[in-house]
């Protein structure tokens, strides 16, 4: 029953230190279960998702030990268990990439149908195609997926879109699998990248041998590591954009430029200010905003997350800027709060001659009437409103857009907030930020 009100128009200023990643850090611990003995993960993140996934390993007889302030051990010689509950899975969008691991441990898993944000359509046919490849058979049945196989075996697999998600969890199968595995159109970020350097630590030889293809030569077992998860590059473009839609000034330790390339870029073409430094990144408000328009892409391009935090710095911007997204189907959902608090925001219907290869969805999951373009004209001053958070990033972009307007705004549905970002509010509030969260009963 709790809330955030938040009284915009203060600028930020001060700096803040970014934990590790979310779309890393769970899916590193799943990875430890790979080993034989303890692994140690450091620069976690005090999220949900992390604490959720840290329950259900314990579940499943690993065990689970939380060592200083942000690192975790995780020891999985005790895991007795392949099976997970619908509860499990419902919570968050993990639970499949259960099934190489338990695969491997057990040659059987039965895992919940995931869950996690309402943006779309997750595609796992992709995920199931490619385990299927490397000797996995998978029987779907009353929301539960049952996986067993006679011995994971190397192939040569090519995902046919982009699939983040999807690349971890058929690394995760492959590093164990007897023989060679060649991944091809694989995914391109980060957090991919994290956790190819995690299974080498623990013993995998895992290559990328070019940008979108990875070979994994499978290993007998795999060893615990110790492993720094990367800054989480999300959180840095949320606290960016905060402090360019409030013009304000603010430092953001252990950001990491190499990470942020398509961010910087747009950022560049709205005349925003930054500097890039030891410490991390300095973002702040230069003077007037112009307009630019920004289509997400896959890794390297410009991030599906960041699309609805950057909508909040164009509802500033001189001209008319338009967001096209190709990798999820719903991103817009932020759309009707902002237009609600004053923003000047269109849909618009954008001429592709080759949909089917352009977009990263499914078309074939298209709802009636689906929009992917939007068009802001701005500036426009916001004003504060009372509003529920429909999935993290719409939380986010709530968020800052009520750190501009005019008023106080209340925010409900912090819980979703509480999955991605680590004491948001006491943060925002430590750079001048005047938001509380508070009982809801607690509210006149």
């Amino acid at each position: 029953m709790e809330v955030f009100q938040v009284t915009g128009g203060t600028p930020l200023y001060g700096s803040v230190r970014i934990g590790g990643a979310k779309n890393a850090s769970y899916k590193l611990m799943i990875a430890s279960l790979l080993a034989k003995d303890e692994s140690r993960l450091l620069n976690f993140s005090k999220i949900s998702d992390v604490e959720m996934v840290a329950q259900i390993i314990e579940k499943l007889g690993a065990k689970i030990k939380r060592a200083g302030e942000r690192a975790i051990f995780i020891n999985p010689d005790s895991l007795h268990s392949f099976d997970l509950s619908h509860d499990d899975g419902e919570q968050g969008r993990f639970s499949t990439m259960f099934i190489p691991v338990l695969v491997a441990k057990f040659g059987q898993a039965i895992v919940p149908l995931p869950g996690g944000d309402k943006i779309g359509k997750r595609p796992l046919e992709r995920h199931f195609e490619g385990l299927s490849s490397l000797g996995i058979t998978l029987k779907e049945e009353n929301g539960l997926v049952y996986a067993t196989s006679n011995g994971l075996i190397g192939a040569r697999y090519r995902f046919s879109k982009n699939t983040h998600t999807g690349t971890e969890t058929l690394l995760m199968a492959a590093v164990l699998a007897t023989g060679t595995t060649i991944i091809e159109n694989a995914a391109e970020e980060p957090e991919v990248d994290d956790l190819i350097a995690f299974l080498n630590e623990m013993g995998a030889k895992v290559t990328r041998k070019e940008p979108r293809v990875i070979e994994v030569q499978g290993v007998k077992e795999l060893h615990g590591a110790i492993h720094k998860i990367i800054p989480d590059r999300n959180e840095a473009v949320s606290y960016a954009c905060a402090a360019l839609v409030t013009k304000g000034d603010v430092i953001i330790e252990n950001a990491k430029a190499e990470h942020l390339h398509a961010f910087l870029d747009a950022l560049d073409q709205i005349g925003a200010g930054y500097e890039v430094g030891n410490y991390g990144i300095r973002f702040f408000y230069q003077g007037e905003l112009r307009a630019t328009n920004i289509t997400t892409q896959v890794a390297p391009g410009f991030m599906t997350d960041w699309q609805p935090l950057l909508a909040t710095v164009l509802t500033q911007c001189q001209g008319e800027s338009i967001l096209h997204e190709t990798i999820m189907q719903n991103r817009f959902a932020y759309v009707e709060a902002l237009t609600e608090m004053g923003a000047q925001i269109e849909p618009i219907q954008l001429s592709i001659s080759n949909p089917e290869s352009f977009y990263n969805f499914n078309l074939t999951d298209e709802q009636d009437q689906a929009y992917h373009a939007i068009k802001i004209t701005g500036p426009r001053q916001l004003r504060s409103g009372r509003f529920r958070v429909h999935d993290l990033r719409h939380g986010a972009t709530l968020i800052l857009a009520a750190l501009s307007a005019d008023g106080t705004s209340t925010i409900s549905g912090v819980e979703q907030v509480d999955r991605g970002y680590e004491a948001l509010a006491a943060r925002l509030q430590s750079m001048g930020a005047k938001i509380e969260r508070v009982n809801n009963q607690d509210l006149v």
